[in-house]
């Protein structure tokens, strides 16, 4: 699908009209689609810690947040306010330096992480020929940011949170990186929009949750450890080590730790949406609805019309997931850190490259079917 919307044109245009100069014009447009994709995942981020709200007190039998904005839809706006406003307190023997880089190098690599994410076709912020790749080297990144701010906080519950941080993403950073291998494997890209091409044609049949069964499982299971979410939330498991690496941590820095959980969480929603089920594209291929209907496909209102139902899919199917795993917190009970690491190393890690090996194989055999 090619929307033929060149974003970027037509800003420059646009710019030049008001007697802009050409030179000035790109570099105003240089920082503009970053600036725009940090609103987008911070607006998301609000969006998802009020349905877990709402979604949580509906699981519960309760009502949930109801007084800040229509049905407490600014109460997550409110909660951050208040983060901003508390004091920064920074414990008198801990490592200041290393207190204050921790959170940052946990929020950084994942807002980065959003520049290969794509909305549609021509809706992404750099399709990179090695995007995936570059998923897979920043999400690493943050188990360091964690491990530092545990170690730097001088606590012994924060040092344990921190360590089971980086034990906890070492186990499971394996199993999601060869489930992922393996679709790479059958799109011959590590361009996420490649994969997504590689999955158009066929509407929902041809997307690779139905030749990758064990692999999205394995992606999901790996990525909620990665997001420290229940029932993998040893890092800061409250009932054992208080909060974990962020027991020392107050104000913006909190608010910091709280807003990377939430952005990566939708962050792992979005990647699984493109790997998996097809990104932008409609269970239905819409070029061939166009020509069914008789319609033109170079008609500028449908081309808007498409990239706008591909803005929707994309955002619904990780909406979806990210239901999905609010409804994982209250049905699911937290295992330890023994059964934890076990499942990684013992469980996901030899099914997963038996998968990968099991896609060699298929696509070897059967290479129309499987990419080849």
């Amino acid at each position: 699908m090619n929307t033929g919307i060149d974003l970027k044109t037509n800003f420059i245009e646009s710019l030049k009209q008001f007697g802009i100069p050409s030179g000035a014009a790109k570099a105003l447009w240089i920082p503009l689609p970053s600036f725009l994709m940090i609103i987008a995942a911070t607006v998301g981020v609000l969006v998802v810690v009020w349905l877990e709200r709402k979604i949580s007190a509906a699981v519960q039998q309760r009502i949930g947040p109801e007084y800040a904005g229509p049905l407490g839809v600014l109460q997550p706006v409110a909660d951050g306010i208040k983060l901003v406003f508390k004091e920064d307190i920074i414990p008198a023997k801990a490592d200041s330096w290393l207190f204050t880089i921790g959170p940052i190098l946990v929020v950084v690599p994942v807002f980065v992480s959003y520049l290969i994410v794509p909305f549609g076709e021509d809706l992404i912020v750099s399709d990179l020929n090695l995007g995936i790749f570059l998923w897979i080297t920043l999400s690493s990144v943050v188990p360091i940011g964690l491990l530092m701010s545990g170690y730097a906080s001088n606590n012994k519950y924060s040092l344990l949170g921190g360590l089971r941080a980086a034990a906890q993403s070492i186990s499971y950073e394996i199993p999601l990186a060869l489930s992922v291998l393996a679709v790479v494997m059958m799109s011959n890209s590590l361009s996420t929009i490649d994969i997504v091409h590689q999955q158009s044609g066929y509407g929902i049949l041809g997307w690779n949750i139905w030749r990758q069964p064990v692999g999205f499982v394995i992606f999901w299971i790996a990525a909620l450890a990665e997001c420290e979410r229940l029932p993998f939330d040893l890092p800061e498991a409250e009932e054992e080590i208080v909060a974990g690496y962020q027991t020392e941590y107050s104000g913006m820095k909190f608010a910091l730790f709280y807003l990377g959980s939430y952005v990566n969480l939708v962050l792992s929603a979005l990647i699984f949406a493109i790997l998996y089920l097809g990104g932008w594209e409609f269970p239905i291929p819409l070029e061939k609805l166009a020509q069914w209907l008789g319609l033109n496909a170079n008609n500028y209102w449908l081309q808007i019309i498409i990239a706008s139902v591909g803005i929707f899919m994309t955002v619904i199917k990780a909406y979806f997931l990210v239901f999905f795993a609010i409804l994982m917190r209250w049905t699911v009970p937290r295992v330890r850190i023994d059964q934890l690491l076990d499942l990684g190393w013992k469980f996901l890690l030899p099914i997963s490259l038996v998968n990968l090996l099991v896609t060699a194989a298929l696509k070897l055999v059967f290479p129309l079917a499987f990419g080849g």
